[in-house]
C-alpha cells in the first residue's frame, strides 16, 4: 500500500528532525493526549458501551483508570528517565567517562486487540511518546466505533507525521508489517504473534510482543477461601472473562474444592446478580466467532454453574466446568471467556513431578 509507505516517510523524515527528542516536548505532548482523554471521556465511554457493551463504571475502572494514573506516573519520572545515567568506565578506557544515554527507536508501529481496546491501545502510545518516538497505531477493526474514536481524538491534537492511527482489518496489518518500522509493539494471540515475529525477525526489527496463554491458579488446603473466591470471580469475570491474564483453570485441594465452588456461586451472584442474562452492564463477547467458539466449550466437561447464553446478545453467563481433562478443546487453546475449569488434587507436589 503506498499511502502507508509515504506514511512511514513522513514519520522518518519527521524524527530524524529531531522534534520528539527534547523532554520538555515529550512532556507537553503528554499533557495535550491527557487533556483531550478526558475531553472525549463521554464518546469514549460511548463507544465500549457499542463495541463491548461495557458499563461506565467498569470503562473507567479497566480502560480510562489506568491510562490516568499511566500518564501521571510517566510525567512525573520522564525528566529522571532521559537524563544520561554515568556508569564505571571499563579499564581499557581508562582516562574517559561513560554514561549510558536513552535513545528512541524511531518510529514504532503499535497494532492494539479489542478486549481492551482503548487501554491496549493508548498505553503503549503513553510509552512511545515519553520515549520520543513517532507513532503508527493500528486499533483492533473488531471494535470499530472505539477505534474511530481514537482516532478523532489524536488526529485532533498530533500531526500525522507525529502521531497517524490507521484504521483496518487484517490485510491492512500485513501490510504494516512488510514496512521497515525501527520498532513493533503488538497485543494479541499467541498465533498472530508469531507472523509479527517472524517479519520482524527478516529484517530484525525490535520488537515487543504481549500475548496470551492458559493461567493457572492453585488453591491450596490453607487458603482462605471467601477471599479466593471474590479474587477469582473478579479475576475471571470482569470483561466477559476477555483478558489476557484471567485465571483460565483451577488446581484446587480436594479438602476445600466443594468449599470454593459454593463460595464461587455466591460471589457470582453478588457480581452479576441471579441472571447475568437480562443485566444491563453485563459485558458481551466481541463477536459472533468468538462466540460460537466460547459456546463449544459448554460440551466439555460437566457443568456445574452457569452455562445460560443469549445468542442474539452474544451474552454467556459466568460459568464454572468440573471433570475437565487437559485433551479437551477447552485445555488445548486460551479460554478467553467467561468459563472456569477445577482440576482437584491431593498434595501440591503432584504439579511439579
Amino acid at each position: 500500500m503506498d499511502h502507508l509507505r509515504e506514511l512511514l516517510a513522513k514519520q522518518k523524515a519527521f524524527f530524524h528532525e529531531g522534534k520528539t527528542r527534547e523532554t520538555p516536548v515529550r512532556y507537553e505532548r503528554l499533557r495535550l493526549l491527557r487533556d483531550a482523554i478526558r475531553r472525549y471521556e463521554p464518546d469514549i465511554i460511548t463507544a465500549l458501551r457499542k463495541d463491548l457493551n461495557k458499563s461506565e463504571y467498569e470503562t473507567y475502572l479497566t480502560e480510562l483508570g489506568v491510562i490516568y494514573e499511566e500518564i501521571k506516573y510517566v510525567m512525573k519520572h520522564l525528566k529522571t528517565w532521559t537524563k544520561p545515567k554515568r556508569v564505571k568506565t571499563p579499564l581499557m578506557l581508562f582516562g574517559s567517562r561513560s554514561y549510558i544515554c536513552p535513545e528512541p527507536y524511531g518510529v514504532s508501529l503499535i497494532i492494539s486487540p479489542w478486549n481492551y481496546p482503548f487501554q491496549l491501545t493508548v498505553s503503549p502510545l503513553i510509552g512511545a511518546i515519553a520515549a520520543g518516538n513517532c507513532v503508527v497505531l493500528k486499533p483492533s477493526e473488531l471494535a470499530p466505533h472505539t477505534a474511530k474514536v481514537i482516532n478523532q481524538m489524536l488526529t485532533g491534537i498530533f500531526e500525522s507525521e507525529f502521531v497517524a492511527v490507521v484504521e483496518g482489518g487484517v490485510e491492512t496489518s500485513s501490510a504494516l508489517l512488510d514496512l521497515p518500522f525501527d520498532h513493533i509493539f503488538f497485543t494479541g494471540s499467541t498465533r498472530v504473534g508469531k507472523i509479527v515475529m517472524e517479519k520482524a525477525a527478516r529484517s530484525l526489527t525490535p520488537f515487543t510482543l504481549e500475548l496470551g496463554g492458559k493461567s493457572p491458579v492453585i488453591v491450596t488446603e490453607d487458603a482462605h477461601i471467601d477471599l479466593a473466591a471474590r479474587r477469582l470471580v473478579w479475576g475471571k469475570f470482569i470483561n466477559a472473562g476477555q483478558t489476557c491474564v484471567a485465571p483460565d483453570f483451577l488446581y484446587v485441594h480436594e479438602k476445600v474444592k466443594e468449599a470454593l465452588i459454593i463460595r464461587m456461586k455466591t460471589e457470582i451472584s453478588r457480581a452479576f446478580g441471579e441472571n447475568p442474562l437480562v443485566n444491563p452492564n453485563y459485558t458481551r463477547i466481541v463477536n459472533e466467532q468468538h462466540f460460537a467458539r466460547l459456546s463449544g466449550f459448554l460440551n466439555d466437561g460437566k457443568v456445574i454453574y452457569g452455562g445460560q447464553k443469549d445468542e442474539e446478545k452474544l451474552l454467556i453467563a459466568p460459568t464454572l466446568l468440573d471433570e475437565v481433562t487437559w485433551e479437551m478443546p477447552v485445555m488445548q487453546e486460551e479460554i478467553f471467556g467467561r468459563f472456569c475449569l477445577f482440576f482437584h488434587i491431593r498434595r501440591l507436589t503432584r504439579l511439579f513431578r
